[in-house]
């Protein structure tokens, strides 16, 4: 299989141009006749023989003209093609555009849309242009909050703007993981990642929580854990861009943790090893998650290009920004919980 052509973010092709309207033979064709009305010939109209199927190759037309079943086959074929041949095109991160909207977005809508039923409020607050970073609450024993919100400002940013979510160190070692994460526009949660594709325009989302936010017991739910240090805020500040906060409701119900098997998950070399009500008691079937409602939220933003290049070395600034931020999504959470009429309706 050939390899696919890696580009550059900031390549800049150029498209096919239309031709202007009215050019051409068109243009004479609607001309207007330089005779006067009483000097003109009477106009002769060529009456077309009728068929069966109206004047002659309407049918014909018809006919040619391929239904939607079929201009689906193609489209598929054509992909098909495309990947076994290598022409396709992915970013320096490993990202897959086509990939990303013509499958894996399309296996997480029924999710989405059916299952979860994903409610999405304020997403006019990710800018249209230019770098933004997303900041959310982390909850639910397994990360689909993360792949949910990439949907959701997918499916419905008036820009049609694409989420690239920053991911822990785990999600590159497991298999096939890796490589669907890569090429969902997933990379490393670190700040020289970060900082490149902030730095070329791009919508970046963190979950500052991590492990500590997925991982905790149900009867923490809904309780911001630590941010961590505030990288994401330095991240910001040298990037200039600013931070939209973003609240995530329904997440943390989808499998209940009330119990964490610490000694196996150290056997196992993972964060922790959730015991929920189905999971482990029911095997596979205790790892399908519960069809709980959710909100997704995304606040206002926090402008950060009017701080000075310095700044983002100031700890007692990136303090009150984290601070700022994390109480920001907390008071939504609370707000959206009040609002809620049921977990699954």
């Amino acid at each position: 299989m050939a390899d696919a052509k890696v580009i550059p973010f900031d390549d800049d092709r150029s498209r096919a141009r239309r031709r202007p309207a009215g050019s051409g033979a068109a243009a004479g064709r609607d001309a207007v006749s330089p005779l006067p009305a009483q000097a003109r010939p009477p106009l002769e109209v060529a009456q077309e023989p009728q068929g069966p199927q109206g004047p002659s190759g309407a049918g014909e037309a018809a006919g040619a003209s391929p239904s939607g079943w079929e201009r689906r086959l193609a489209g598929g074929l054509a992909f098909l093609r495309r990947r076994v041949t290598g022409e396709y095109e992915v970013d320096e991160f490993g990202y897959d555009e086509e990939l990303t909207d013509q499958v894996l977005m399309s296996l997480l809508r029924p999710l989405y849309e059916k299952y979860f039923r994903v409610e999405v409020k304020g997403v006019e607050n990710i800018p249209s242009k230019g770098g933004a970073l997303v900041v959310a609450n982390h909850s639910g024993t397994l990360p689909l909050d993360g792949l949910m919100m990439q949907v959701a400002v997918h499916d419905n940013h008036p820009a049609g703007r694409h989420l690239r979510l920053l991911a822990a160190d785990l999600v590159f070692v497991l298999p096939v993981v890796n490589e669907l994460a890569r090429k969902a526009g997933h990379t490393l949660a670190c700040a020289e990642d970060a900082e490149r594709l902030l730095s070329r325009g791009e919508i970046v989302g963190v979950m500052p929580e991590g492990f500590k936010g997925i991982g905790k017991p149900f009867g923490e739910r809904y309780k911001l854990q630590r941010f961590g240090r505030g990288g994401f805020v330095s991240t910001a500040l040298r990037a200039g861009v600013p931070i939209v906060p973003c609240s995530i409701v329904g997440a943390e119900e989808i499998y209940p943790m009330i119990g964490n098997a610490k000694t196996l998950a150290r056997i196992l070399g993972i964060p922790y090893f959730p015991i929920t009500p189905t999971f482990p008691w029911l095997g596979p079937l205790g790892a399908v998650p519960l069809p709980t409602k959710w909100t997704i939220q995304f606040g206002e933003p926090i402008e950060t290009d009017g701080y000075p290049p310095e700044a983002a070395e100031d700890p007692m600034l990136m303090f009150n920004l984290t601070d700022q931020v994390r109480e920001q999504i907390q008071h939504t959470l609370y707000k959206l919980l009040v609002q809620r009429r049921s977990v699954f309706f």
